[in-house]
C-alpha cells in the first residue's frame, strides 16, 4: 500500500494523480460489498480485487447501495446497517492494500439491490402520492432519503483505516446512478432542466455531492444515449427506445459539478441480429461520437464505465469477446495518445473463482481465460510504454508480474 497517494483529479479533458497523467484501465464486480458483509465470501473479495491488479488493472467500479432486502446498506430511510457499513469499509481498505482504485455508485435505475423503485416503495409506505418509478426524480421526499444516503456514505469514517471516504485518495470518484432512465419524459427535461417547481435531478444531485465532498470527481453514470435535443445524432444510438429513455448525453454532462462522462457500450444486447463485423463498425461509432462530443463540447474526460459481451446464450464466443474488447482498448488508446482526451474504460465484469453462481454471461475468471488474461496485462503493458516520453504520460499503479510478460 501506498501511504501518501495522490487524489485523482480532473484537468480538462485529462485525469491526473499528482504531476502524472492517470489512465483508468479497469473492471466491475459489483457484489464486492454484499460479499464482505459474509465472513464465508470475503476472501472473493480480497481475490478479486487481487487478481485483477496483478494483471495490471488500477480502478474497480462497485456498487456503494444495497436498498431494502437482502444484506441492505440502506434498511430503510435514514436507517443503516453497521454490519453492511462495515463490509463497505473492508472493500475500500482491501482497495487501498492493493492500489487499487474505486469508483462507488449510489444508486441503481434498477430493481436490482433496491433502486429507485424501492426509494419509491418507501415513499408509498411514508403516504407520498407516487405514481411511477420515475417520481424518484422529481419527489422531494424521496430525494431527501437519496440525500440522507449520499451524505452517510461519503462522510462514513473507515472502521479499518479511520479515514473518512471523502478524505480518502482510494476512492476516484462517486457515481449518482447506475444507467438512469426516466422514460416518463423521453425529452430529459426531468434529469435536467431546472425550472420554478423543481431542481433538476442531476444539479440538485451533483450540487449536493460536491457540497460535501468537494474533492473527488463525480460522474452521473449514464449509458450515453443522445435525446431530441439532438436530433441529428438520434441515429448514433442502438435503438430508438434509447432516444425516449429520458436520458440526454451531452445536456446531462453539462450540469455543473459533474466531472466525467459516463457511457457504456453493450453491442450484443443493442444490435441482437447483427453480424460480428457489423458490431465492431457499431462500437468504433459509438465510442468516436462520444470521444468527439466529450473532448469538444464538454471539455471533460471520458469514461467507459461498461463495457462487455455475454456468452451465455452461446450466441458469442470467447474469441468475439476478445475482438470486442480489444476495439475498445484500440480506439480508446488511439485517442489517449493523440492527446484528444483522457479517461479510460472498465470491462464488464471479472469474478475471483468461487463467484461462478453470480455470473450474468459477462463474467471473466482470469484463472480460467489465459488468453484474456493476455490482453488485459497487454493493455496494461501498452498504457506504461516503455519509451520515455509516454512513460510521462501515463501512471498505472501496481506491477505487472513477470509471469504476464
Amino acid at each position: 500500500m501506498d501511504d501518501h497517494w495522490p487524489m485523482v483529479e480532473r484537468r480538462g479533458t485529462q485525469l491526473w494523480a499528482s504531476d502524472l497523467p492517470f489512465i483508468i484501465h479497469g473492471f466491475n464486480t459489483y457484489w464486492l460489498m454484499s460479499f464482505a458483509s459474509d465472513g464465508a465470501t470475503r476472501p472473493r473479495v480480497t481475490a478479486a480485487i487481487a487478481e485483477a491488479a496483478d494483471a495490471g488493472l488500477n480502478v474497480c467500479r462497485t456498487w456503494a447501495f444495497s436498498d431494502g432486502g437482502y444484506r441492505a446498506l440502506l434498511t430503510a430511510p435514514f436507517h443503516y446497517d453497521e454490519v453492511v457499513f462495515q463490509a463497505l469499509d473492508f472493500v475500500v481498505s482491501e482497495a487501498r492494500r492493493h492500489n487499487m482504485r474505486l469508483i462507488l455508485s449510489l444508486c441503481n435505475n434498477w430493481e436490482d439491490y433496491g433502486g429507485k423503485a424501492q426509494y419509491v416503495r418507501w415513499g408509498k409506505d411514508d403516504g407520498l402520492d407516487l405514481t411511477s418509478e420515475d417520481d424518484f426524480f422529481t419527489d422531494p421526499t424521496i430525494k431527501s432519503y437519496y440525500k440522507a444516503f449520499v451524505e452517510a456514505v461519503v462522510t462514513r469514517i473507515n472502521t479499518i483505516t479511520n479515514e473518512a471516504y471523502k478524505d480518502d485518495p482510494t476512492i476516484l470518484a462517486w457515481e449518482l446512478i447506475n444507467e438512469p432512465h426516466c422514460p416518463s419524459d423521453p425529452s430529459g427535461d426531468t434529469l435536467q432542466i431546472l425550472n420554478p417547481l423543481f431542481f433538476a435531478w442531476i444539479e440538485e444531485m451533483a450540487s449536493y455531492v460536491k457540497s460535501i465532498d468537494p474533492v473527488h470527481l463525480l460522474e452521473i453514470g449514464t449509458e450515453g444515449f443522445y435525446a431530441p435535443s439532438a436530433p441529428e445524432l438520434l441515429p448514433v444510438n442502438p435503438d430508438e427506445y434509447s432516444g425516449n429513455a429520458g436520458t440526454d448525453f451531452i445536456r446531462n454532462h453539462q450540469a455543473a459539478g459533474i466531472d466525467l462522462a459516463s457511457i457504456h457500450v453493450y453491442s450484443d444486447t443493442w444490435l441482437p441480429h447483427s453480424i460480428e463485423e457489423n458490431h465492431l463498425q457499431s462500437v468504433n461509432a459509438w465510442m468516436q461520437q462520444h470521444i468527439d462530443d466529450a473532448a469538444n463540447l464538454l471539455g471533460m474526460p471520458i469514461v467507459i464505465g461498461e463495457f462487455g459481451v455475454s456468452i451465455k446464450d452461446g450466441k458469442f464466443g470467447n474469441e468475439f469477446r476478445e475482438a470486442f474488447m480489444e476495439t475498445v482498448y484500440r480506439i480508446f488508446l488511439s485517442s489517449w495518445k493523440g492527446e484528444v482526451i483522457g479517461g479510460g474504460c472498465l470491462l464488464w465484469q471479472l469474478f475471483p473463482e468461487g463467484a461462478e453462481h453470480m455470473d450474468d454471461g459477462y463474467a471473466i475468471i482470469l484463472a480460467k481465460s489465459p488468453s484474456t488474461l493476455n490482453l488485459l496485462a497487454n493493455h496494461s503493458r501498452n498504457l506504461n510504454a516503455t519509451d520515455a516520453s509516454a512513460l510521462k504520460r501515463v501512471q498505472i499503479p501496481g506491477q505487472i508480474k513477470n509471469r504476464y510478460v
